[in-house]
């Protein structure tokens, strides 16, 4: 049976078709998954409307029920089973949560919405927010390069495999798997040290932070990470260990290998990386790099998870 049985497509109200709702389609195709796409529109963005008396709000909201309609119509026509809505929400945040605990997707798909430098120092971006409090897997579409992917990377963290977080690393590679196993994709494995502070972050275990990168604990790690490949049966050839600052070193790898989703382990953030940001939410960032984030279970400590920079 496929993983994805229900995937959830969250859309604006700019009625176009994007590169998330390309990748819903082909993921819904390829699976059999039923997908519900609703079109959220923010009431901030239509208080000058709501003060008319010419019903513009309601055409807007006419015009998002027809476009959706005619998406789905031709989803359908491809084997897809579709449902639509649309929502008029004062909180979108909240309204994607609650749809999320109606129909308890196995997937949450979504296009990334870049924000200004100085916009994400005053509100966290609503991205950010779904990383943080969505419970199901979120799939955040920047590009692709075709409909389904066609090559998987797990980034994985192997220095602590006795902590109790590592179960996230078995997470991250079996949802990779799936999605590479569906999709008849590749699956990589990739880690990343920062070759200054032999710091990781973000993608399983938690973070650990040491002064100094000595040659024998590189090579521990290195043979946990080959151990870890080995166990998942990931070739030699597909295994990629890096010494690098990590986001700048995953945007590069991204676009070098032409990688069409990056797998990558999401903490529940403690009040540090609230105001921060995490690896995986500056990864974001990049304009080419497709995410797919699998939420762990909620650090014990600050110390544990915060992230230099």
């Amino acid at each position: 049976m496929s993983p994805y049985q229900r995937l959830f497509l969250m859309v604006g109200s700019d009625l176009r078709h994007t590169p998330a709702l390309e990748r819903a389609a082909a993921l819904a195709h390829a699976t059999g998954a039923a997908l519900h796409i609703c079109a959220f529109i923010d009431e901030i963005d239509t208080l000058g409307l709501m003060s008319g008396d010419d019903h513009r709000l309601d055409s807007l909201m006419q015009d998002n029920r027809q476009w959706l309609a005619d998406e789905a119509t031709l989803l359908h026509e491809n084997g897809i089973r579709v449902s639509t809505e649309v929502i008029l929400a004062r909180d979108v945040l909240q309204a994607a949560l609650t749809q999320v605990a109606e129909i308890a997707p196995d997937l949450l798909i979504k296009d990334v919405q870049h924000e200004p430098l100085l916009k994400r120092l005053v509100v966290a971006p609503l991205d950010w927010q779904l990383l943080r409090e969505c419970p199901c897997p979120v799939h955040l579409v920047s590009d692709v390069h075709c409909p389904l992917p066609r090559i998987v990377i797990a980034a994985v963290d192997p220095t602590h495999p006795e902590h109790p977080h590592d179960d996230l690393n078995e997470n991250v590679i079996d949802a990779a798997a799936d999605l590479a196993r569906q999709c008849n994709a590749e699956l990589h494995l990739l880690h990343v040290c920062d070759s200054a502070h032999t710091h990781m972050a973000d993608f399983g275990a938690g973070t650990v932070t040491m002064p100094g990168f000595a040659s024998n604990v590189r090579k521990s790690i290195h043979k946990a990470f080959k151990q870890m490949a080995a166990r998942h049966g990931v070739p030699v050839e597909r295994q990629h260990f890096l010494s690098a600052p990590v986001t700048r070193s995953i945007a590069e790898f991204i676009a070098h290998s032409r990688a069409d989703v990056l797998v990558m382990g999401n903490h529940p953030r403690k009040l540090l990386e609230r105001l921060t940001g995490s690896t995986t939410e500056h990864v974001l960032e990049q304009r080419l790099c497709n995410v797919l984030a699998i939420r762990g279970a909620a650090r014990d400590s600050l110390s544990l998870g915060a992230t230099s920079r």
